[in-house]
């Protein structure tokens, strides 16, 4: 499955909400752009959790190029294309390695965000790639994380390292970030308790299990990927406020998006937050996980409503 498709699959909701909606815009061969279509078009914009912000801002486009205009669907989609490129726009941001030794990976996100999951998919994905990894399984807590994450291990063979039950976290990430100095592994993934962003003693735990990291490598970790499940929409940006103060994120992970019909949400999460989207999960297989690409993200919002052939890049 290629890119476009994986990210087509994963907006299949949300594109279907904006294929019959759009459609409803244009019920004839054009339309006059006025107060009543951008009204129309804005509440359409809302349903797919975009954010005020960013619809402001592609209603603003449209009227600036279109207002008092007879129009077609097609020119209207390319237009909203070429602002919601603009807006997302960000630097295709993979995982940056360290310069020497161990890689360190710091995974974080609340309780049911899809954390083991997507530890996994990152393992598979770095293994393809012909690296080492080990993980360490820090979400001591739950007696299912460190199971679910050891299940997952022993299938994609990669080494983890685990803790007694209740054990502190940052012990744990301790011993993997040993583990991977001492097997000279490519790269090594921390898992950490999910936990509410309200919840101030365990985000403080955040802190110290990063701590803990540097007492072995002072520049790691090298990433704090944070998790978020796009199903729950606009919580989202608030989670990823509270993490980001913890810990200093330096990407997000968006889980699920196959699962919701408010994909848009990714366009609010990068317009208020300024974190990259690195990644996101479209299926619960290992393959099912895609490197972040804003215009294919654009492309296959679209793709539902009969304009995927009009660039991102125009308008």
């Amino acid at each position: 499955m290629g890119l476009f498709d994986k990210f087509k699959r994963g907006l299949t909701k949300t594109a279907q909400i904006l294929k019959t909606d759009v459609r409803d815009l244009f019920k004839s061969e054009g339309r006059l752009i006025d107060d009543a279509f951008l009204e129309e078009m804005r509440a359409l914009l809302f349903k797919t959790d975009m954010g005020y912000d960013s619809v402001a801002e592609i209603v603003s486009e449209v009227s600036d190029k279109l207002r008092g205009r007879v129009v077609t669907l097609e020119e209207v989609v390319a237009t909203w294309k070429h602002k919601l490129s603009e807006l997302m726009a960000q630097d295709t941001a993979p995982i940056q390695f360290a310069e020497s030794g161990p890689t360190v990976i710091m995974v974080c996100g609340v309780n049911g965000a899809g954390k083991t999951t997507s530890i996994a998919k990152l393992a598979h994905l770095l293994k393809s790639e012909g690296k080492s990894v080990v993980l360490g399984a820090g979400d001591t807590f739950r007696a299912a994380a460190v199971e679910q994450l050891s299940i997952w291990s022993e299938r994609l063979g990669v080494q983890i390292v685990t803790g007694e039950p209740g054990a502190h976290p940052a012990a744990v990430a301790y011993r993997a970030v040993e583990e991977a100095l001492r097997t000279e592994a490519d790269v090594c993934i921390v898992d950490t308790a999910g936990r509410l962003q309200t919840q101030k003693n365990l985000m403080a735990e955040l802190t110290k299990i990063q701590g803990s990291i540097r007492k072995q490598i002072p520049a790691a970790p090298h990433e704090v990927l944070l998790v978020l499940d796009a199903t729950t929409g606009q919580n989202g940006i608030s989670q990823a406020g509270k993490f980001t103060e913890a810990v200093d994120c330096t990407g997000i992970v968006l889980a699920k998006l196959d699962g919701t019909a408010k994909g848009g949400v990714v366009v609010a999460i990068r317009q208020q937050v300024g974190l990259p989207v690195k990644y996101i999960g479209v299926g619960e297989q290992p393959e099912d996980w895609a490197l972040f690409d804003h215009v294919e993200f654009v492309n296959a919002l679209f793709a539902e409503v009969g304009a995927e052939h009009a660039s991102p890049s125009t308008g």
